[in-house]
């Protein structure tokens, strides 16, 4: 990747992914690529957003900006909005909040909050699966690592699996405004 120069001013591409959509210009299987949607050259992902996810990807064509928004020792914050499966209690949200196991090891302390359906909120497609008898709820949780699926398996491990994952915000850039499909920058 090339760094910005003075010919190549630093360029930062706000992106709001839809679901089964990948972290990469490429498709691959059932999932489409940022192709299909971005048609800008010399820009790359900062981090990914699993195909199964939606909301916030950032993009730049400069590799040092690159590297501050994906390393995790750089600790962006990350904010996502989960619809998760049931009504989490304050156990469930404090264990988020001082970290849980995970196969992989302890996840860092999170900020994790309940809070109402965000709104606006768009329709996925395909619709979330619901069954009338399990009731869900929505999360605001706040990380500063990025494991592979790790909110999901965060909600499970305190009873409460990922239904939809909807990712608000990275650092200071957040999806105000941005329909899906949409990009600002």
């Amino acid at each position: 990747m090339v760094s910005a120069s003075p010919s190549h001013p630093s360029r930062l591409i706000c992106f709001n992914k839809p679901y089964g959509v990948l972290s990469q210009f490429t498709p691959e299987g059932r999932w489409r690529g940022l192709k299909d949607f971005i048609d800008i050259p010399g820009v790359y992902v900062a981090g990914r957003l699993d195909a199964d996810s939606e909301g916030l990807l950032l993009l730049t064509n400069d590799g040092q900006l690159q590297a501050r928004i994906s390393d995790p020792r750089h600790k962006m914050e990350k904010t996502y909005w989960v619809q998760v499966e049931g009504v989490p209690d304050e156990t469930a949200l404090q264990a988020l909040r001082q970290g849980v196991q995970l196969n992989d090891g302890p996840t860092r302390p999170a900020r994790a909050r309940a809070m109402p359906e965000p709104s606006p909120l768009w329709p996925r497609d395909p619709p979330v699966r619901v069954r009338q008898a399990i009731p869900t709820s929505w999360l605001e949780l706040v990380i500063a690592e990025g494991r592979n699926r790790q909110v999901r398996r965060m909600t499970a491990a305190v009873g409460h699996p990922t239904l939809r994952l909807i990712r608000a915000a990275i650092g200071p850039h957040s999806l105000d405004g941005l329909a899906p499909g949409a990009l600002r920058g």
